[in-house]
Formats: structure tokens, sequence, C-alpha cells
């Protein structure tokens, strides 16, 4: 089972109110269990340059099955997955995407965020993720 595009807008609709909450334009992408972009939102100011790094942050997490954060840890110099952001057309390797699940533990997607500093956009995505029923 993969994220429908209904679940996808009721994240990224979340997402928004999250967003909106702490006052950051953000850009919203969501991938279904193939990488494939389900869902983008890019809202009013949101800046242009965030676009493909949202993108790429849920495909990022989708890839490898662990939020994009993960990955930046383990990407460090002398890390086990130094220089991983170079493959796949290019990775974000730090925090704001997350990896989604169903009721039943299974992956079916992800979502990224970018706009802010990366720890809020990590609180975006944290916080639509926690608030869905998949």
């Amino acid at each position: 089972m993969s994220i429908t595009l209904a679940q996808a807008e009721k994240l990224s609709n979340t997402a928004k109110i999250k967003a909106t909450e702490i006052g950051v334009a953000m850009n919203i992408a969501i991938v279904d269990e193939g990488a494939n972009l389900v869902s983008f939102h890019r809202m009013d100011n949101a800046w242009l340059g965030s676009i493909d790094i949202a993108i790429k942050k849920a495909k990022t997490a989708r890839y490898f099955d662990m939020n994009s954060g993960e990955i930046g840890k383990l990407s460090q110099p002398g890390g086990p997955l130094y220089n991983i952001e170079h493959s796949n057309g290019g990775l974000i390797s730090f925090p704001g995407g997350v990896v989604l699940k169903n009721s039943d533990g299974k992956i079916i997607g992800a979502i990224g965020v970018s706009g802010g500093t990366v720890e809020q956009d990590h609180e975006v995505a944290s916080a639509a993720n926690e608030s869905s029923n998949f």
C-alpha cells in the first residue's frame, strides 16, 4: 500500500498549519513508496531554492527508509555513508525529510519540508507525520 493523494493532501495541510504557526513559509513535498511525487505545495513567499530541497528530502528519506537527518549523521567525513549525497541524482542529508508509515508500520512514503532552519523543517515534517492515522 502506498500513500494516497487524499492522505498526502491531509499531511500537507497539517504541515502548512504548523508552518504558519511558527511563521515560516515552506515548500512541502510528499512521495509515495516508490519515491514518486504525489503532492507538492509551495506556500506564498516560500524560497524558490527550497522547492528542489523539499522534494529531495522526501526522496532521500524514502530511498533509505530513514529520516534525512539520520543520513546526515552517517554521511559525515569518516562516516560509513560519506559522500552518499552525490548518489541518486543528489540527496539531501540534513533534517526535514521524514519517513511515513501506516498503522501496521509499513512504509508508505515520505514527506520533505524546506524553507526554514533545518530544525524548523524537521519540526513541520514531524508534526504532519505525527498527526497522521494511516
